[in-house]
């Protein structure tokens, strides 16, 4: 390329060139105006993607129970250990000790097993009811027909009875003299015996106090019909105290119907 046209060319680009409308500074200022709305734009998009993010996890909350927050961790939670049902009251208790049976607010005095032979304790129901009953009576020395018998038995299969003490009504209330089974006067038996129907519950508790009274030795026993069954002087009898695994006589599951009298 020749000088002339180089020449004439640079002449031609400095006629064309357009000078600037601002100054240097001025450029600088404006780029650095850029700058701080670049920051600004950016620091409102992160605020407001936040925002949006605590919003939707707010609605997630309140759509899957977010008052949990209001209820106690079940870790926080006292956890009570089951309790065991109570048993029932009894309808009647006997005292041994007291020689005292208990029903409908009423005491009856009582003469229960002798220390040779003492009253099974425990709870009991009424499966029987007799009016009539043959029992060994005053430590075995007797067999006797017994008026207004009641019959019971426990979950084991022990088996007692609550009747009409008739050969000795000082008893009740005062000394033992029975193979085990619980003796009333006999007023008290009868209202006993329409008291209580089957399947009312007896709990018998305590013990018999000995009475030097009552002449329990050998000697005065001999010969007597004892709950094993041997011994006395015949006759079917019934004997307490006799569990499951001892052969009973068959204690029937439906009460006699019989004439109660009145009083």
């Amino acid at each position: 390329m020749s000088d002339e046209l180089a020449s004439g060319l640079r002449e031609l680009a400095q006629d064309a060139e357009t000078p600037p409308s601002v100054s240097g500074a001025e450029i600088r200022l404006r780029a650095v105006r850029r700058r701080r709305r670049r920051f600004r734009w950016t620091a409102v998009t992160v605020a407001g993607a936040c925002a949006a993010a605590s919003l939707a996890l707010v609605v997630a909350l309140n759509l899957t129970g977010g008052d949990r927050e209001d209820r106690p961790s079940p870790a926080a939670s006292p956890t009570a250990p089951p309790s065991t049902p109570s048993p029932a009251a009894p309808d009647a208790t006997v005292d041994l000790s007291r020689r005292m049976l208990t029903v409908a607010g009423r005491d009856l005095p009582i003469s229960s097993g002798s220390v040779r032979y003492p009253t099974a304790t425990g709870r009991m129901m009424v499966v029987t009811k007799d009016s009539v009953r043959t029992l060994s009576l005053f430590a075995g020395k007797d067999l006797q027909k017994v008026a207004w018998v009641i019959g019971l038995r426990a979950a084991d299969g022990t088996t007692n009875f609550v009747g009409t003490l008739t050969s000795d009504e000082k008893a009740p209330g005062n000394y033992d003299v029975t193979t085990g089974w619980i003796g009333l006067r006999r007023a008290d038996a009868v209202w006993l015996y329409k008291q209580l129907e089957p399947g009312a519950v007896i709990e018998i508790r305590g013990a018999a106090t000995p009475t030097p009274a009552t002449d329990l030795s050998p000697s005065a026993t001999e010969g007597t019909v004892l709950p094993g069954g041997t011994g006395g002087t015949g006759g079917a009898a019934t004997y307490p105290g006799r569990t499951a695994d001892t052969p009973t006589p068959s204690v029937p599951t439906e009460p006699s119907v019989v004439a109660v009298p009145a009083g």
